[in-house]
């Protein structure tokens, strides 16, 4: 079968957390740069992967897969990754995690939003920071309650990462690029810390991946 095939930029957090979680298989994958710069996304090659203009995609068991969180959970059904738990209450808590950050942080702190949003209002450098700084850790203090319920442990969810974990550590990177205040955020610090001895998350870090050449 042939190798598998990632299309991501290496800035991207929908990227990286595909990245970590092919890591986390020891999944061996061919990765392929699309430039978010010189706009390679939106070109017709990149569209007919995914028709959005997004990244990452994936190409994998003869099938070209689209939306990180997506991805993640097929990787999860079909390689019995445990990325979700047993249980529905504990994927239903899993799936919280996750989607406090990839549907509500993400989506009003994605640059081509903040942009726009930038455009239509005349706003500066300063605003955009203002911006990033706010919502990211407004939905990162939710998530840092939700935490507080007794069931993480090492990780997010007990003692082994899930899709909660390959959401928050992306995160946590764009959180620490724009500045957000996180000093307070206790258990999400520690279970960063405790992703970041893992070398699946390690070798996914966009230091370790670096812009395209």
């Amino acid at each position: 079968m042939a190798k598998p095939v990632l299309y991501d930029y290496w800035r991207s957090s929908a990227s990286y957390r595909v990245r970590i979680a092919l890591n986390l298989l020891g999944i061996d994958y061919e990765a392929v740069a699309v430039d978010l710069l010189k706009k390679q996304h939106l070109d017709e090659t990149h569209r007919a992967r995914n028709p959005q203009g997004l990244v990452p995609a994936l190409e994998i068991d003869g099938e070209m897969l689209n939306q990180s969180l997506a991805i993640v959970e097929y990787l999860d059904e079909t390689r019995s990754a445990g990325f979700l738990p047993g249980s529905a209450i504990d994927r239903a808590r899993v799936r919280t995690l996750s989607y406090i950050i990839a549907m509500e942080i993400h989506p009003v702190c994605n640059l081509s939003v903040v942009a726009d949003v930038m455009a239509r209002t005349g706003g500066g450098d300063q605003v955009r920071s203002d911006w990033m700084q706010t919502y990211i850790r407004k939905g990162l203090v939710a998530f840092e309650q939700k935490l507080g319920d007794g069931r993480s442990a090492t990780f997010c969810h007990g003692d082994a990462p899930t899709m909660a974990d390959i959401c928050l550590v992306p995160q946590i990177y764009n959180a620490n690029r724009w500045g957000a205040e996180l000093s307070d955020l206790k258990r999400i610090n520690a279970i960063v810390e405790n992703c970041a001895a893992l070398d699946a998350f390690a070798a996914a870090h966009p230091d370790r991946i670096g812009p395209p050449g």
